[in-house]
């Protein structure tokens, strides 16, 4: 049987692998395949499905309360610690206790069918004791940004919140309004770790718990600062479905047991599924009404879209950024390759930026006026000198271009191709004379002739030692040239390969308070892999 082909050591001799340094926490290896659930029972704990008097619980205990977790999120119920169950379990999530929640939803529902409005208070389980009150006694609320993470700019970031909180005075009879600096009856803030809100509400690093918040009328949103905060696209979590989460639970909305509710407390990607659903506004409106008749009502898709179009001419026209460095290293950007000629191209949003080999850089410039028909936001690309042409991946979709000229036939689908959707980052490997994939925790070989993926792949990401999972970017450039313009700020990982270095940028590592980057260097070299 032919052996699958891997990064070998004698194929191999600088392979250097960049971390970003910008200002916020690289995740820990997650990707598409999430980490094992390290403690089950203090999970079932902290979201209320268990009591938390002494921690100790016999089986038929724990026997509950997996039946009522399985219940809640549509799984089998089989009271057993099932895979499934486990990897429910592990997903991204709000940091607010289900507990309730069934019983809230379930009046919601009695009350569509009897025509009264539901009370709004949770029978059976006990109420958390941070509901000091299920509901604001007013109509018009103020909100303020308190701090937000540094490599978003804070008219980027006002721009999100403002979108977020439209979505609900949209279907009910609230107004929001922003106040830059005192009293506020709802506050935003970006915290790490334990920032004095009880050890339970304790923020855990990248995935996991991404924020939480507090029923009326304490009116606080704290969103944990080591996530990777993003405006779109599908690396990171995006800033603007989380906040809009928990804006509901400062409204006083409970969970939702209702999968594709803006209220679910899963994290959602941003989609075409814009939120709220049926149940979320049904459950903000049984507390504030419909909306007045004299305020024109907008669908959530064009909230979005209207504020996606300030996005990047905020983020580009931002005058408080500091001017001692390029652009696109004050932020995180989408994709890197190379062209024919050996310059970087660096990709952001609905522009890019062009580093020549003596670090010239130019941008940024229109992607459309260059990529004709090539979506912003791209989530990878490569440039293949075997055929001279440029290939972008984006969602489930890849374009080919020749010569800045969209190929006929494309986009096509990755599924047809055999590669999987929303990769992390893609280059031209030349042992292999096939483009390489990393996505999540594997990585995939394109064939170029047969525009397939070779046999034996998808392979595990730990044939390339010291390569994290979740990079942003990947390219190759000669061994001797020099790093290109702001490259050379971040932070250099030496590994192995032939006359080339392959440079993989990873998300972006933690800054001090300061800004001085916190860094370390990781050598290493490729895995040989005969491994099955």
């Amino acid at each position: 049987m032919r052996r699958r082909s891997s990064p070998q050591p004698w194929d191999l001799r600088a392979l250097w692998v960049l971390a970003v340094t910008a200002l916020i926490s690289a995740p820990t290896p997650g990707g598409s395949a999430l980490p094992p659930l390290q403690d089950p029972e203090g999970f079932l704990e902290k979201y209320g499905y268990l009591h938390q008097d002494n921690h100790i619980h016999n089986s038929v205990e724990m026997k509950t309360a997996v039946r009522e977790f399985q219940l809640l999120y549509r799984l089998p119920i089989t009271g057993e610690l099932d895979s499934a169950t486990l990897r429910q379990m592990a997903e991204p999530r709000c940091g607010v206790t289900d507990e309730g929640s069934q019983e809230m939803w379930a009046q919601r529902v009695n009350s569509i069918f009897s025509g009264k409005r539901s009370s709004g208070r949770a029978t059976g389980r006990r109420r958390r004791s941070v509901a000091q009150a299920e509901k604001w006694y007013k109509r018009h609320l103020t909100y303020q940004i308190v701090n937000w993470p540094l490599h978003l700019s804070l008219g980027s970031v006002r721009l999100v919140v403002r979108a977020a909180f439209q979505l609900w005075s949209n279907v009910s009879g609230l107004v929001f309004q922003e106040v830059p600096e005192g009293p506020a009856d709802i506050r935003l803030a970006f915290y790490k770790g334990d920032h004095n809100d009880g050890a339970s509400n304790a923020f855990d690093g990248p995935g996991g718990t991404l924020a939480h918040a507090f029923l009326p009328r304490r009116g606080e949103a704290h969103f944990d600062m080591a996530e990777r905060w993003t405006l779109n696209g599908h690396k990171g979590h995006n800033l603007f479905m989380v906040t809009a989460h928990e804006i509901g639970h400062t409204l006083g909305l409970e969970h939702s047991p209702v999968r594709h509710a803006l209220m679910s407390p899963y994290y959602r990607k941003l989609g075409r599924n814009l939120v709220p659903s049926w149940d979320d506004i049904i459950a903000v409106q049984q507390l504030y009404g419909k909306p007045s008749g004299e305020r024109p009502v907008r669908l959530p898709g064009q909230v979005l879209h209207a504020t996606l179009q300030q996005w990047e001419f905020t983020e580009l026209h931002d005058s408080r950024r500091p001017s001692d460095q390029p652009l696109y290293c004050q932020g995180v950007f989408d994709a890197i390759t190379v062209d024919q000629n050996d310059t970087v191209l660096i990709f952001r949003g609905s522009v890019y930026w062009t580093v020549s080999a003596d670090g010239r850089v130019n941008g940024p410039m229109s992607l459309r006026q260059r990529w004709s028909n090539l979506p912003p936001a791209i989530e990878a690309a490569a440039f293949s000198p075997l055929d001279s042409k440029l290939y972008f991946f984006k969602g489930k979709r890849m374009w080919r271009y020749t010569s800045n000229v969209l190929d006929s036939g494309f986009p096509r689908r990755s599924s047809e191709l055999g590669l999987p959707s929303h990769p992390d980052s893609a280059f031209f490997y030349s042992p292999l004379g096939h483009l390489v994939l990393f996505k999540g925790s594997r990585y995939y070989v394109l064939n170029l002739r047969t525009l397939h993926q070779e046999p034996y792949y998808p392979r595990r990401l730990t044939d390339w030692t010291g390569v994290p999972q979740g990079t942003n970017g990947a390219l190759t450039r000669p061994a001797d040239s020099p790093t290109a313009a702001g490259l050379s700020k971040w932070d250099v990982i030496k590994m192995s390969v032939d006359e080339e270095r392959v440079i993989v940028l990873t998300p972006a590592l933690q800054r001090s308070e300061t800004g001085t980057p916190v860094s370390t260097l990781v050598s290493g070299s490729s895995s040989s892999s005969s491994r099955r």
